[in-house]
């Protein structure tokens, strides 16, 4: 932890009870929800085994609910044994097996329904192309795949036959892609030709073999699926064609048992530190996590129409695209595209088009659609719409009440989500049947979730809108299971604050009067941009990765569409030119990162504030970078004046 959390000095009057006509056709009435809090409250661990064994399917029921003689690395549901994928697919056959799982609507406008069937077949298929290259339980696989059903499928066979799953996202670039290769050890890569995104062409074949081409030895074999129809390279003794392969499979594969404690995925998420974190989940706590969130924050029923608008290379796609709605039976939407093209209306169209009933998305999103103005809303039927989310940032009250009255037409409940790649699904949320909102606030910690907000002594903070450390006091089934490969970096992480029970967060938070939560950024060395955490060191790592870069220190400043922007201040090598160059390091940054931690800005100077033992105070950094007062203690810098010298490059 760097920097100790942060006030806030925001006041929001304006609350919005839950609509009695929600309230009259909810799933989850405040009575059922009463009764969640109830039980939670009175027993936490049997609560959770009782959500347990409604929720899931088991091939082996458990005996063992909560092991934590080992804390923090907590076990769930230890003994028993279960399969992700016959949870989403198998068990609904019976029932729904003709009810459209996945309406998929593509870049360029075309739409494919898929049956609980189709996609217990393609998956079977899938599994069993797997196999036939001798992927089994345990073995990690990449998947580097557009927003498409392909990516669900992929994700559902691995789970089938045990394999663990690593999304990268299809922006990331072939260094990023070689990293996770080979800090999983992968024995597969699963992509495509590539895709056309925005109208525009993203070639992710081509990544992966400029990825492929240094290291990365313990891949065999590379799947690729022809999204795009390109002409692409084939290596014979590696690559195999998805659609050749799969032609060849039964759509049958029994589904492989697995303990609950068995890793389900990895996700890499950036830290504090140059090195990606790659969070594993297991797969029974994390499954129950997604159910009962889907169940409980989104009320989602059998008649729904369901639109979550992440990408799965995200833990918001893994948890409300792959696992959450297919586990619960429910029709939901995938889209390939862009939300402002070929027109700014585009998913406002979808909406209309596919009678959306709920609708998740980012708040950047939100900002830049209000941005385009009411008229592009204005011109669909929203109505079928009963209930708005957002995810991935603190939404601001301005964008909250554009969604409320534009989207929502006032009459949706929004449910502004907290939760983290680590977490696995929400923690803090409105319930729409029960919760009266805020804008600008998370509202209150769902049953089971023991959130609190500490001070730097591991004192609770009881006045209320003060700010201090957002912790999770007692553990939760999916809840993360520790770092691959690197468990005192996990106990250090995220419990080496306070103790073995306690889980930092790595957010500030304030709890107001009603006991309602605001999230007021991070307190760690990480940038939120259009909902993605990125490390500052990676992009550090990267800007001086460049033969003309010595030094840089990475900061976030405040945009009104992607939440936060990037700001770099970099320090040239003795004979380096800043002449033309920071377009070529932003560039540099893009291909080396990804698109997505491209600085908005780069800043170059002589020096950095730091401390008299070398540490930058990024504090000082940010605060610089945002244009504010300066206002903390400078007498413990190397060089004071410094600071002065930053204002006055800005200007």
């Amino acid at each position: 932890m760097t920097d100790s959390p942060i006030d806030s000095v925001l006041e929001e009057s304006r609350t919005f009870p839950p609509p009695q006509h929600f309230v009259d056709s909810a799933n989850q009435t405040p009575a059922d929800i009463n009764q969640l809090y109830d039980a939670a409250a009175s027993d936490h661990t049997g609560f959770w085994a009782t959500q347990a064994r409604h929720h899931l399917d088991w091939h082996q029921p458990f005996s063992s609910v909560l092991n934590a003689s080992d804390a923090p690395f907590f076990r769930w549901f230890e003994d028993g044994e279960l399969n992700a994928a016959y949870n989403c697919l198998d068990r609904h056959l019976p029932e729904r097996a003709d009810q459209t799982a996945i309406i998929f609507e593509g870049d360029d406008g075309q739409v494919e329904n898929i049956t609980f069937q189709d996609l217990f077949a393609r998956t079977c298929r899938f599994a069993n192309t797997l196999k036939a290259s001798n992927i089994g339980k345990g073995d990690r696989v990449i998947i580097y795949l557009p927003n498409i059903p392909q990516a669900v499928v992929a994700m559902l066979a691995c789970a089938r036959i045990g394999a663990i799953h690593s999304v990268v996202f299809g922006g990331f670039s072939a260094p990023a892609i070689r990293d996770r290769i080979n800090d999983a050890e992968a024995r597969a890569v699963i992509t495509a030709d590539g895709n056309y995104r925005g109208g525009k062409l993203i070639q992710l074949k081509k990544t992966v073999d400029e990825a492929l081409a240094e290291g990365c030895d313990s891949v065999e074999t590379v799947f690729v699926y022809r999204r795009a129809g390109i002409d692409i390279d084939l290596n014979s003794a590696r690559d195999v064609d998805w659609d050749k392969a799969v032609a060849e499979q039964s759509t049958q594969c029994p589904p492989v048992a697995v303990d609950s404690e068995h890793p389900l995925f990895i996700l890499y998420t950036s830290g504090s530190t140059g090195r990606p974190k790659g969070i594993y989940h297991s797969t029974g706590g994390y499954l129950l996590g997604t159910i009962c969130t889907c169940r409980w924050t989104f009320d989602l029923g059998e008649r729904d129409i369901f639109w979550c608008t992440a990408d799965v290379g995200w833990v918001t796609g893994h948890s409300y695209i792959a696992y959450g709605p297919t586990a619960c039976g429910v029709t939901q939407v995938m889209f390939e595209g862009v939300p402002t093209y070929p027109e700014p209306d585009r998913l406002w169209a979808m909406v209309e088009r596919h009678g959306v009933s709920v609708f998740y998305t980012a708040p950047t999103g939100i900002r830049a659609l209000m941005r385009q103005g009411d008229e592009y809303p204005e011109r669909h039927d929203l109505t079928s719409l009963r209930l708005l989310g957002t995810v991935g940032e603190p939404i601001n009250p301005e964008a909250w009440m554009w969604y409320y009255r534009v989207i929502g037409g006032e009459r949706c409940p929004i449910v502004d989500t907290w939760w983290q790649t680590e977490t696995g699904a929400h923690m803090i949320t409105a319930l729409p049947s029960y919760t009266t909102t805020r804008p600008g606030s998370v509202s209150k910690p769902l049953p089971g979730i023991s959130a609190d907000i500490l001070d730097e002594s591991g004192e609770r903070v009881e006045t209320a809108n003060a700010g201090g450390y957002l912790v999770i006091r007692q553990p939760w089934p999916s809840m993360l299971r520790g770092i691959w490969g690197d468990p005192e970096r996990y106990r250090e992480t995220y419990f080496g604050l306070f103790d073995s029970f306690t889980y930092v967060a790595g957010d500030s938070a304030q709890r107001d009067a009603d006991g309602n939560f605001r999230i007021l950024g991070r307190t760690d060395d990480v940038v939120n941009v259009s909902g993605h955490r990125l490390g500052t060191m990676e992009v550090e790592s990267a800007l001086v990765a460049h033969k003309s870069v010595s030094e840089a220190a990475v900061v976030g400043r405040p945009h009104d569409v992607k939440g936060e922007a990037i700001v770099a201040f970099v320090i040239l090598q003795a004979n380096a030119s800043a002449d033309n160059l920071a377009d070529e390091l932003r560039e540099w940054v893009s291909k080396q990162l990804g698109a997505i931690a491209k600085p908005e800005e780069i800043r170059f100077t002589d020096g950095l504030p730091k401390t008299r033992s070398g540490k930058i105070m990024r504090r000082l950094v940010r605060s610089v970078a945002r244009g504010d007062e300066i206002t903390q203690d400078t007498s413990t810098l190397e060089n004071p004046q410094i600071v002065k010298q930053l204002q006055a490059e800005g200007h």
